[in-house]
């Protein structure tokens, strides 16, 4: 998959050699052999790359809004030209299709430009004489440096719906991707270096060590990590001791919901394919499909047609809708869920197992006859496997959707207007769409409620996001 080994300063840099025990081996998960080994970075090496960021910021943190845009532009460009470099590094190190891997490359550089515009956009109250005898104004400043901490499902995205707005603010960063992929953030790292003023974005590797030792750093004024609910819990704790700022987006427990006057064959079509899209290693995965009692056994029927066409194979193959989980601890993981599901009584209406083959693949797996406390109701597996639940009335399915900690994203799926803005409403869900599913647009915001975290990355509110505004008052002599 990947046509050469990667290479470049930060390769070098970071490559383990024999002499290094501090490591962390990156694995292609379609094959299960190792791509390369990386040493992860001491604190004081963590310190270092806060210190260079510090010093950085006084003269980044002074530049124009027009100034960054014009870099941000010129660092979109280069990655779409080298698209496809990216893309092969990301699936293989990700497992994910090859062809999903090339769409995301162009849809990340879409989230480098519209962050360019969007630094140049203020929303600050126009300045004027709120007292008599007085002019106020407002000044949107950058924090100084941030911690950005990137998950394994989406490496490259998720490092731009970070860095973009951070670097588009202006502040300066330090960057720790997931010890498990971090190929694609590598070279995107060595291809930003080459544009940005030497400081301005730095990458450490590492695991949760690293991690702990760039949230603890009192130099760093806000640390977005994007992980499991755990993780954000220590995030959260640690950063509290300098009360730096924290954005979190952490699990999801999607609930798509299905009413009979939905149109069922395209419900249920298009519910699959985005249920096990990158083997449902997705925060936003509808993984948990609860159909009105009227509908319930033709949009089985249709979902279950719809699941038995996608196919489960090489990233490399253009006919495989999705390929493997990350890890054999991830494959294990899938698994517990399903036998411990299937202990309590459920019902595995299609897969259920891991597949026969090399690498870390696993069927995609249907499971009914569920109740709504269930572990595989109420936890997020991260994984190739949906839950469907039978609902009664609306506020019997209402209730059963909210009936999780989890708050990321939900869809209703229904022509009644009323009931689906009814819906749109009453769900605790960060981002709810109406008769589609896992649809993002750069200008609208996204981030979720209660245990799936808080803060907002995309759209123009994410400069804010890294931002602090400051109140100037001022009184004309005499």
């Amino acid at each position: 998959m990947l046509t050469a080994p990667l290479a470049g300063p930060l390769f070098d840099q970071w490559r383990a050699s024999p002499d290094d025990t501090d490591v962390a081996v990156a694995y292609n998960p379609a094959t299960g052999e190792p791509l390369a080994v990386h040493r992860n970075a001491s604190p004081e090496e963590v310190a270092a790359a806060v210190e260079k960021a510090t010093a950085a910021f006084r003269t980044w943190g002074r530049t124009t809004p027009a100034e960054r845009a014009e870099l941000l532009l010129t660092i979109a460009n280069r990655l779409e030209a080298a698209g496809e470099d990216f893309a092969r590094a990301e699936s293989a190190n990700v497992g994910k299709p090859l062809a999903l891997a090339r769409e995301e490359i162009a849809y990340d550089a879409d989230v480098l430009r519209f962050m360019a515009g969007a630094a140049r956009i203020s929303h600050a109250a126009a300045a004027g004489e709120y007292l008599n005898g007085s002019t106020s104004m407002t000044r949107r400043d950058p924090l100084g440096v941030v911690g950005l901490i990137t998950p394994w499902n989406y490496p490259l995205m998720e490092a731009m719906w970070k860095l973009a707005p951070a670097l588009a603010a202006g502040n300066t960063v330090v960057l720790k991707p997931s010890e498990l992929t971090p190929l694609s953030t590598i070279l995107f790292a060595q291809l930003a270096q080459e544009v940005l003023p030497d400081g301005v974005l730095n990458l450490v590797l590492g695991d949760g060590t690293t991690g702990a030792a760039l949230v603890e750093h009192p130099a760093v004024r806000l640390v977005s990590l994007t992980g499991d609910v755990s993780t954000g819990k220590k995030v959260a704790a640690a950063a509290s001791a300098t009360l730096k700022r924290v954005h979190l987006e952490l699990g999801g427990k999607a609930p798509a919901l299905v009413f009979a006057d939905a149109p069922l064959e395209t419900a249920a079509a298009e519910l699959a394919a985005t249920a096990f899209l990158n083997a449902g290693q997705d925060c936003t995965a509808p993984c948990r499909v609860i159909v009105e009692d009227a509908a319930h056994d033709s949009f089985v029927d249709a979902y279950l047609k719809a699941v038995a066409d996608l196919r489960c194979g090489d990233p490399e193959d253009e006919s495989s809708h999705f390929g493997p989980v990350i890890s054999r601890r991830q494959l294990e993981r899938v698994e517990g869920f399903v036998e411990r599901a299937r202990s309590a009584g459920a019902s595995v209406l299609t897969g259920g197992h891991r597949v026969d083959r090399p690498g870390w693949f696993h069927e995609a797996t249907v499971i009914a006859d569920v109740q709504q406390d269930d572990e595989i109701v109420q936890r997020e597996v991260f994984g190739p496997v949906v839950t469907i639940q039978r609902g009664g009335s609306d506020d019997e399915i209402l209730t059963m959707a909210n009936g999780v900690d989890y708050g990321l994203a939900a869809s209703v799926w229904t022509n009644d207007v009323a009931r689906g803005l009814r819906f749109t409403r009453d769900l605790a869900f960060g981002t709810v769409w109406l008769n589609q599913h896992m649809v993002l647009a750069n200008e609208m915001p996204f981030g979720g409620f209660g245990q799936s975290g808080y803060g907002k990355e995309l759209s123009a509110h994410a400069i804010d996001e890294y931002s602090q505004v400051k109140h100037v008052m001022l009184r004309a002599a005499g």
